[in-house]
């Protein structure tokens, strides 16, 4: 049997430009351009400036770009910082199957190593369709996903970021294999960070495995090895998390093969709010109901959520009616709807330290009830259903259903959208005609090497 590893480095190294229709490339590029709008309206958020003074303290060779910053720190650093750029404000992609993820999360594994190894933005992309290929493919492979098993989704990371950076190293398949087994033997992330008080390890554990796999790759690169079997060996993944694994899921009809199936990039959504997934539909069914009623906030008597049960789990715990940071605001569905029907939208500011103090949010929050769905839950994941009644102080009711969000693959987000969601992100560091300048550059990036492209994204 040839280990599950080996078949991803064969898959990589097989990888051909050609065999890559011309609509999953421009995904590819849409999902750049989305995540650079998250990096540039990340960067005055406490924990990546924490990080970026941590890791241009400690310095390094200059190897890798800082995204919008320009600054240069070895390869490791600037992957963990530009991740954690991506990712801080929650606001970047989502798959979510028998897992969730946010396979964006590992783009900056291939800008590192692209920029270490002076590759091009051609290259760059393919590794970023690996990134999204190999991640998304792990959220359906546990049956029930890590998640269910205690463990939070960078667990998943650990295997796909080695190959990502190590494909764009010029490793060999051997080299491939072991990148995975050193990055899969010790990255496992328990599921505390999104449980309960959340805290910046929640957006940061992520980073830290994409870290740790372009670590990975740079320790086979020098001839370190790694566990082959380190997914079906013995005391490997498949042994230590327990039974219930969908191999065709992982390794079966890749793309590019006779009977391969669609490249999954183009299953992967997008976010048009900055908060966690499974809140999305139920603040466009709660902004929805509220229009239609011509409600303001001091109408409401009565909100009902009806949900799955694991969005109960996850965003009505008790810590979630007093968030104290903007971690665990964006993961507590009673803030969000509150801060939805007070603000009538919901954005990157409806995070900060004083909205999260807000008296009529506070008020708000307290008149919000969640309650779980038996068959909200058997519809889920290929829906994400959502039922929201308001209920008004003088009386009357409004109700709406919703199963999926704006930024779904089924309601995907126009390249109007993403303009827009880019311009509100990057307005900070970036004027007009900053913007435009970077956007193109995004959408026509292929011909450039990943050094100039990094340069290019400066403020």
């Amino acid at each position: 049997m040839i280990s599950f590893s080996r078949q991803m480095a064969q898959f990589a190294l097989s990888l051909d430009r050609q065999d890559i229709p011309a609509e999953v490339l421009h995904q590819a590029r849409r999902f750049l351009y989305d995540s650079v709008g998250c990096a540039y309206g990340s960067v005055q958020t406490r924990d990546v400036k924490a990080l970026k003074e941590l890791y241009s303290d400690m310095g390094g060779r200059e190897e890798a770009t800082l995204i919008g910053f320009g600054t240069r720190l070895p390869a490791i650093s600037a992957s963990l910082v530009n991740s954690l750029m991506i990712r801080a404000l929650d606001f970047n992609d989502i798959y979510w199957k028998e897992d969730p993820s946010h396979p964006s999360d590992i783009i900056p594994a291939a800008l590192a190593a692209g920029e270490l190894a002076d590759r091009s933005m051609a290259d760059v992309l393919k590794a970023i369709l690996l990134a999204y290929e190999f991640e998304q493919r792990l959220c359906l492979f546990a049956t029930p996903g890590v998640r269910e098993r205690g463990w939070h989704h960078a667990t998943l990371t650990q295997f796909v970021s080695p190959l990502v950076a190590g494909w764009l190293l010029g490793l060999n398949e051997d080299q491939l294999v072991h990148a995975i087994g050193i990055a899969g033997c010790h990255s496992h992330t328990i599921g505390c960070p999104t449980a309960g008080k959340l805290t910046m390890m929640k957006n940061t554990v992520d980073p830290l495995a994409v870290q740790a796999g372009v670590q990975a790759a740079l320790m086979a690169q020098r001839g370190y090895t790694g566990t082959e079997a380190v997914f079906e060996g013995k005391e490997g993944f498949q042994h230590c998390f327990g039974s219930g694994w969908d191999e065709d899921a992982l390794l079966g009809a890749l793309p590019g093969s006779q009977g391969g199936r669609a490249w999954k990039i183009l299953e992967c959504g997008m976010k048009a709010f900055p908060t966690e997934a499974l809140t999305h539909t139920h603040l466009s069914a709660t902004l929805k109901a509220m229009k239609k009623g011509g409600l303001v906030w001091q109408d409401v008597e009565k909100v009902i959520v009806t949900t799955i049960a694991r969005a109960c789990d996850i965003l009505f715990d008790p810590h979630k009616y007093r968030p104290e940071s903007r971690e665990t605001a964006d993961h507590s569905l009673p803030y969000c709807i509150a801060a939805a029907i007070v603000d009538g939208q919901i954005t990157t500011a409806s995070f900060s330290d004083e909205k999260i103090n807000d008296p009529a949010i506070r008020e708000v929050i307290d008149r919000i009830q969640g309650e779980a769905s038996l068959e909200f839950e058997q519809m889920f994941p290929a829906k994400q259903p959502s039922r929201v009644r308001i209920y008004t102080r003088d009386g009357r009711d409004f109700e709406e259903y919703l199963e999926y969000p704006k930024g779904d693959p089924r309601e995907p987000m126009t390249q109007e959208d993403l303009d827009a969601k880019f311009g509100g992100l990057a307005a900070p560091v970036l004027d007009q005609a900053g913007r435009a300048r970077v956007k193109e550059l995004i959408f026509s990036c292929d011909g450039l090497s990943a050094r100039d492209f990094m340069q290019g994204l400066r403020f």
